[in-house]
């Protein structure tokens, strides 16, 4: 296989305009800090050479992927036998106009929040303290506070993973908690309208701070982590509350398997410390959601994807159970 890949590599650059790395360490690309190596690593300098790069691999029997800083991901120890596309800083354009702006999808996520309440554009506060790119978090409407970028949203350009383009409005993405028909229809973002309100620049810079203050005591920095594991069921929430105080409940809250471990600071994060392995993490993420189960009768659904070495992409808890299965059999 590694034949072809420098001429590959080749018109890879060409067409992207970016870098192009061969046989890439994955634990450069995902926030938990786990996997094995990638075949080849794109990064292209534009929405173009995006598009450019997905059609050109269409033609190829080649896995590829398409991510953003990797914060929602969990990159199996065996590699990723294929093309992964980051979408990174180079795609991080803005343009202003009122209260309307248009943000390319690498654009860091707390970045973009700060600059909204530089220039006293309300609405996109809750997420200044959320690690990743806007092109995922318009994905899975992803916020806090039960918030979602979905409510700010005006329309959505992007492209399949043919290289297609498209262009949705807020109606057609059907924003969700947690989620999109964007992500349903696994359609790459690279660019995003919004509309958002006039508010005082000082109220804004404070609430910011606030919110700041609430996650640095709440939520753990020190090791390397995803974020929350587990999706919020607003059922499950009316009788047990959210993932992090059913696992707490669950006597699990710093369980530790090899090197993952729940955090002691909040359940529902799961830390690397220091030499996790994804196998350590597909563990503790199936036997907490078995245990809560077994203890509430509620199935917790993970909001991580893991990424398994043929490119196959499914939610962290379905390959945990599948990584599970031989053991129990």
């Amino acid at each position: 296989m590694t034949e072809g890949r420098p001429a590959l590599a080749r018109d890879l650059m060409r067409l992207s305009g970016g870098a192009v790395t061969a046989d890439a360490d994955l634990r450069q690309y995902g926030r938990w800090r786990t996997g094995g190596r990638a075949w080849l690593v794109v990064e292209p300098s534009s929405a173009e050479g995006v598009r450019a790069t997905l059609s050109y691999l269409a033609d190829t029997d080649l896995p590829r992927l398409v991510i953003g800083d990797g914060s929602n991901v969990l990159f199996d120890d065996q590699g990723f036998d294929g093309v992964l596309v980051r979408i990174g800083p180079s795609l991080s354009a803005l343009r202003f106009n009122g209260l309307e702006v248009t943000a390319e999808a690498g654009i860091w996520v707390p970045r973009f929040v700060r600059l909204l309440g530089q220039r006293g554009l309300k609405g996109l506060e809750h997420a200044i303290g959320i690690p990743g790119t806007l092109g995922g978090l318009v994905m899975m409407n992803g916020g806090s506070r039960r918030q979602g970028v979905g409510s700010s949203t005006v329309n959505v350009r992007g492209c399949d993973m043919r290289g297609a383009p498209f262009t949705r409005s807020r109606a057609e993405c059907a924003f969700r908690y947690r989620g999109s028909t964007l992500q349903d229809d696994g359609l790459i973002v690279l660019e995003t309208d919004f509309r958002f309100e006039a508010a005082e620049r000082g109220a804004l810079r404070r609430e910011m701070i606030s919110i700041m203050g609430e996650r640095r005591r709440k939520f753990p920095k020190a090791q390397p982590n995803c974020g929350s594991v587990f999706l919020s069921d607003p059922r499950m929430y009316e009788v047990i509350g959210p993932p992090g105080a059913a696992i707490e409940r669950a006597g699990l809250k710093g369980r530790r398997i090899g090197g993952a471990q729940s955090s002691p600071l909040h359940a529902n994060f799961i830390v690397n410390l220091g030499d996790a392995r994804s196998d350590d993490i597909l563990s503790l993420i199936h036997l907490i959601r078995t245990t809560v189960h077994d203890q509430t009768g509620f199935w917790m659904d993970a909001e991580v994807r893991h990424i398994a070495p043929d490119g196959r992409v499914r939610p962290a808890h379905e390959a945990a159970a599948a990584h599970a299965a031989p053991q129990t059999a």
